[in-house]
């Protein structure tokens, strides 16, 4: 029997991969290094041998049990309930300025790792379901005045309990701390500088807090514009249409600290905000594959007239950081050329189609992490759109993405590029449940440029709605309770797409049929054909709905284009 075909394989040295990573948190794994003779593990009660002590779990939801144990006579066990994901954390003492490897092993149902108050780049990492134990590991380096961090676990709603064990904080011994209180010194410079929103006239700032700080303030294009003593600001009286550099110091008795790294803002046009330039108020997108797992294989040209917007999956990584390029599978293809594959995106844009290059993937390991890879980021996706006369890009990364960078690249390639530029993002389901994860935070940032996005709503399980409660993947509630989140959580109806697959082939979970997909469009913008979850209000604006993928659809003779896209042109 053939197997399922997950969500977008990638190539791999046996041919395309078919595995669909499952509602996974946006986030960058770091190989744990060699550690010094110094180094130690500064968890206390790591394996849980004195019962919850040191530890704190949310809504009493952690326990100790005998077995399952992974090293001596104990482990954690907590069990997400109702609203509570089943937290449980501890205070570790570390040392500023330091390395540490942070590990746990873990066993049941979905299991999170993470560290936050590092004073850095906060991390975490995770696992689907682990029926034995399996070690979480990532890394963290602390900031120049961080002497203690939190190391959390949590599991997921609706999902089964998990075991935590040998949890390890390895790193300098963060001690006791104490000592003679040398006054206040200058802080340290503000990290997590990121765009929240912007208008035609303004932009609004958010950053991480400083230990030690007593007040803040705001550089525009190196000019000193504001002081505030929170960590968000509001810059008035911008013109229209035109980007800025903004940064950030952090100030107290002792001092200023350097200034952050810098943000590129761009204000909306007279209009009101988003991009995309001739792209319908109501879009079809469907991903093209470059390359053959299965499904059919399609140049440019037999991609079905119901798709809008059309992307190119996938560029690839380079050995440059940030840094991507394109190369069109002909062999693949039925040596299809790149001559060919030109003159077939000119054509589908002179009817009225745009063509994009899509960057990530289930597999693809873009890494965007400082300036100069958010700088290589954008030059080369300038690149690739000069050299195919692509109409802009999608982000489509699925295993780690930074907000301050990826959200500067996409504001210097829009300077590049201008108002016209098309930009897309396909975040998993989990990725789009708070404002405060990685890649909802980048698509707020980027709200002035961003054309629309659409959010996988398959391979996922069960997730959170707007109300709460939890829904289940291939339902309507599904789709209009999780859009929900996104419609009241800042962007515009107009930003917002529903994104299925196009036939159970096309992914390991989440297909809906054509018409449940209308459902919920008919739902989300006239309050009509609804499940159980009814929203508040109708948006009629809404942009539309996505598909993996074109040639997907291609294989069951385009049935879902031929049904959603006509529902979604028909809209108001």
């Amino acid at each position: 029997m053939e197997p399922v075909l997950k969500r977008r394989g990638r190539r791999t040295r046996l041919g395309y991969g078919a595995g669909a990573v499952t509602a996974a948190l946006a986030l960058t794994l770091t190989a744990v290094g060699q550690a010094s003779a110094a180094d130690v593990n500064n968890a206390r009660n790591a394996g849980f041998e004195s019962g919850l002590s040191d530890w704190t779990c949310s809504a009493n939801s952690g326990t100790t049990v005998a077995s399952p144990a992974h090293g001596g006579s104990a482990a954690l066990k907590a069990t997400p309930a109702g609203q509570d994901n089943a937290r449980c954390s501890q205070t570790v003492k570390v040392k500023p300025n330091s390395s540490y490897s942070l590990s746990a092993w873990v066993q049941g149902g979905y299991t999170y790792l993470g560290v936050t108050g590092t004073g850095t780049t906060d991390v975490s990492t995770w696992t689907p379901d682990a029926p034995s134990w399996k070690q979480l590991s990532t890394s963290f380096t602390t900031g120049a005045s961080t002497t203690s961090v939190t190391v959390y676990t949590h599991g997921w709603y609706g999902q089964a309990a998990y075991f935590a064990d040998d949890v390890s904080v390895f790193g300098p011994d963060g001690g006791g701390g104490g000592g003679t209180d040398p006054g206040p010194t200058v802080p340290a410079a503000p990290a997590g500088l990121s765009v929240t929103g912007t208008t035609s006239s303004s932009a609004s700032l958010s950053w991480n807090a400083v230990s030690g700080a007593t007040g803040y303030s705001v550089y525009r294009d190196g000019t000193k514009v504001t002081a505030v003593t929170g960590t968000s600001a509001t810059v008035t009286g911008l013109a229209a249409s035109t980007s800025y550099s903004f940064q950030v110091t952090a100030t107290n008795a002792a001092g200023e600290s350097p200034k952050s790294g810098a943000v590129t803002a761009r204000t909306a046009g007279t209009g009101g905000g988003g991009g995309g330039g001739s792209v319908p108020k109501h879009a079809v997108t469907g991903y093209w594959q470059n390359f053959n797992n299965g499904a059919a294989v399609q140049r440019i040209s037999d991609v079905s007239a119901q798709y809008d917007i059309i992307a190119v999956s996938f560029a690839d990584a380079t050995g440059t950081p940030g840094a991507v390029t394109f190369n069109l599978d002909s062999a693949g293809l039925n040596g299809y050329t790149v001559d060919q594959f030109k003159a077939d995106i000119k054509a589908k844009q002179a009817a009225g189609k745009k063509v994009i290059i899509s960057v990530g993937g289930e597999k693809g390991t873009i890494s965007v992490n400082d300036s100069a890879s958010a700088t290589n980021f954008a030059n080369s996706v300038w690149s690739l759109m000069q050299t195919y006369g692509f109409d802009g890009v999608d982000i489509d990364l699925e295993n780690g993405l930074n907000p301050t960078y990826m959200s500067q690249a996409l504001h210097a390639l829009s300077a590049k590029a201008g108002p016209n530029m098309v930009l897309t993002m396909a975040p998993q389901t989990i990725d789009m449940q708070s404002t405060s994860g990685s890649y909802f935070q980048t698509a707020l940032n980027v709200k002035d440029i961003l054309t629309v996005v659409n959010m996988q709503y398959y391979n996922s399980g069960a997730m959170l709605g707007c109300d709460g409660k939890v829904y289940s993947q291939g339902t309507v509630d599904f789709l209009t309770a999780l859009a929900c989140i996104q419609l009241e959580g800042g962007l515009a109806p107009s930003q917002v797409g529903l994104g299925l697959p196009a036939s159970t082939r096309a992914a390991g979970g989440g297909y809906v049929a054509p018409s449940v997909v209308n459902n919920a469009l008919d739902c989300l913008t006239k309050a009509v054909n609804c499940g159980s979850f009814k929203p508040s209000r109708t948006y009629p604006d809404l942009r539309g709905a996505m598909t993996w993928s074109t040639n997907w659809d291609a294989t069951a003779g385009n049935a879902w284009s031929n049904a959603v896209g006509a529902k979604v042109h028909a809209l108001p």
